[in-house]
C-alpha cells in the first residue's frame, strides 16, 4: 500500500487495486460457497417441494452453527489483522490458537446436538410431521460437517487476516467439484451407488467439507506457511490476549449468533405459511446468497485493509479509506441486487416449482435485489468498519436489536396473524434494515469507532 501512505495520496484506482486483491477472492470463495447449496438444493429439489423444504429447514442449524463460528472467529481478525500491521507473526499463531480453541468447542456442541436431538431443532421451523422427518436423516448425516469446520474457519481467517485470500479459494474450488459429484452419485444413485435422496445431499456435503478442511491443512503447514506452527506456538496464549480477544469477540459472537437466529424465525415464520411457501423463501435465499454473500466480502477486505492501518496507529488514512470503500461497495450492492432480479426467472426455472411457488419465489427476489444495496451498506459496517476498530459491542447490540425488535415480530404477525402474502411479509420485514442503516451511519461519522485494540500487547 505504499502509493496511498497518507491522506494525500489515496487514489480511487489503488485502493480499488487492493479491495481487488483482497475482496475478490473473498467473493469468488463465497460465490463458490453458495453455489455449493444452490447445486445441493437444485438436486434436492428436482425430487419436489417436500424434500427442498426438509432441506431448507434441516440447513438451519448449520447456518446457526456457521454464524458462531464466522462470529468468534472475525472477533479474532480483528487482532490478526492489526498484528499483521506491525509484522507480529508470533501473536498471530496465539490469535489463530485461541480461534482453534474456541471453535473446537463450538463444533463438538453441534455435533452433539445434532445426532442426539435434531427432532427437536426441526420442530422450531416447522409444523409439518413429513418434513421432520426427512429432516432427521439430513442434520444426523451432516453432522460431521460441524467438526470440519472447528478447524478450517480459523485457518481460513487467519489466511484472509494475512491478506493470503487467494489460498482458501483452492480450497472451496475443490470442495465445490467434489460436492457436485457426490450429490449426482448419493441423490441419485449413479455409479452403483444407492440413491439416497435428501440423506445424499448431506453425505456428499460432509464428505466435501472434509476434503476442503485436508487442503487447508495442506496449505497451512504442508507448505509452511507464515501462520503455521507447532501447538506450543498456537496454543501458548497468555490470559491478557485470551481475555482481549473473548471480550472483543463476545459481542461479535453474540451478534452473529442472534442475527443467524433472527433470520432463521424469518424462515420458520414464512415455512409455518406452508409447504410450498418454505420452498420459495429457500430458493430464493440461496440465490440472493449467491449474490449479497460475493458482494460482502466489501466488509471483509475493509476489516483487513483499514484494520492493518489501524494497528500501524494512522486512524485517519484508515477513515478516508474506509469512506471510499464503502461508496464502492454500495454500488457493487445496488449491481447485485439487479443482477438477483434479472437472473431470478431462468435460475427459478431450474426448480419443479407449482405455478404458485414459482410466482411467490419471483416477487421474493425481487423483494431482495430492491433492498441489497442497503443490505450491504449496513453489511459493511457491522462486518467492516466497526469491527476492524473493535467497536464490536455496539455493532452487537445495532444489529440484534433491530432484528429482534423490529424483524423478528413483523415475521411472524405479516405472515401468520395478518396473512399478508410471503412477499409482502417480506418486505415489511426490511423495515429494520432502513433503522439499522440510521443507527450505524450516525456512529461511523461519530469516529468512535477507530480503535487501536493490540496497543500494549507486544
Amino acid at each position: 500500500m505504499t502509493s496511498y501512505e497518507n491522506l494525500n495520496t489515496i487514489k480511487n484506482r489503488d485502493l480499488l487495486k487492493m479491495m481487488g486483491k483482497v475482496a475478490l477472492p473473498i467473493a469468488a470463495q463465497s460465490l463458490i460457497g453458495s453455489s455449493l447449496s444452490l447445486i445441493d438444493n437444485l438436486m434436492v429439489g428436482s425430487l419436489g417441494e417436500l424434500e427442498l423444504n426438509a432441506v431448507g429447514v434441516s440447513v438451519q442449524i448449520f447456518f446457526i452453527n456457521w454464524m458462531l463460528l464466522f462470529g468468534f472467529t472475525s472477533g479474532a481478525a480483528t487482532f490478526i489483522s492489526q498484528f499483521y500491521g506491525v509484522n507480529d507473526i508470533k501473536n498471530i499463531k496465539k490469535t489463530t490458537g485461541f480461534a482453534l480453541t474456541v471453535a473446537g468447542g463450538i463444533g463438538l456442541v453441534f455435533f452433539v446436538i445434532a445426532m442426539v436431538f435434531p427432532e427437536y431443532v426441526l420442530r422450531v421451523f416447522t409444523k409439518f410431521p413429513e418434513v421432520i422427518e426427512l429432516g432427521v436423516v439430513y442434520i444426523r448425516t451432516g453432522a460431521p460437517c460441524f467438526l470440519f469446520l472447528a478447524i478450517t474457519q480459523p485457518f481460513t481467517v487467519a489466511l484472509r487476516a494475512t491478506q493470503q485470500t487467494k489460498l482458501p479459494l483452492y480450497a472451496s474450488v475443490t470442495a465445490l467439484a467434489m460436492n457436485t459429484f457426490l450429490n449426482y452419485v448419493f441423490i441419485f444413485g449413479k455409479f452403483g451407488a444407492p440413491a439416497l435422496g435428501v440423506q445424499g445431499a448431506a453425505l456428499a456435503t460432509s464428505i466435501a467439507r472434509l476434503l476442503e478442511m485436508s487442503i487447508i491443512l495442506f496449505i497451512v503447514f504442508g507448505r509452511k506457511n507464515i501462520v503455521a506452527g507447532k501447538p506450543s506456538e498456537y496454543f501458548s496464549y497468555g490470559r491478557e490476549l485470551a481475555g482481549r480477544i473473548a471480550r472483543n469477540a463476545l459481542p461479535t459472537t453474540i451478534n452473529e449468533t442472534m442475527w443467524g437466529l433472527g433470520t432463521s424465525l424469518y424462515v420458520a415464520a414464512f415455512a409455518r405459511i406452508g409447504i410450498t411457501a418454505g420452498a420459495a423463501i429457500q430458493a430464493c435465499n440461496t440465490i440472493s446468497n449467491m449474490f449479497s454473500l460475493a458482494a460482502f466480502s466489501v466488509g471483509d477486505a475493509v476489516l483487513i485493509l483499514v484494520g492493518q492501518k489501524l494497528g500501524e496507529g494512522k486512524t485517519e488514512l484508515a477513515y478516508e479509506m474506509s469512506k471510499k470503500m464503502i461508496i464502492f461497495g454500495v454500488v457493487i450492492g445496488v449491481i447485485m441486487g439487479i443482477g438477483v432480479i434479472a437472473a431470478g426467472e431462468p435460475l427459478l426455472s431450474l426448480f419443479e416449482f407449482t405455478e404458485e411457488g414459482a410466482d411467490a419465489a419471483m416477487k421474493i427476489l425481487i423483494v431482495y435485489g430492491a433492498t441489497m444495496g442497503l443490505n450491504l451498506y449496513n453489511g459493511i459496517h457491522v462486518t467492516g468498519t466497526l469491527r476492524c476498530g473493535g467497536d464490536t459491542k455496539f455493532a452487537m447490540f445495532t444489529e440484534v436489536g433491530t432484528v429482534w425488535l423490529i424483524g423478528v415480530p413483523l415475521a411472524f404477525i405479516t405472515s401468520l396473524y395478518l396473512g399478508w402474502p410471503i412477499y409482502f411479509a417480506l418486505l415489511a420485514v426490511k423495515t429494520e434494515e432502513l433503522v439499522k442503516g440510521l443507527i450505524l451511519t450516525k456512529r461511523y461519522l461519530s469516529k468512535r469507532w477507530l480503535k487501536n485494540v493490540i496497543h500494549g500487547l507486544r
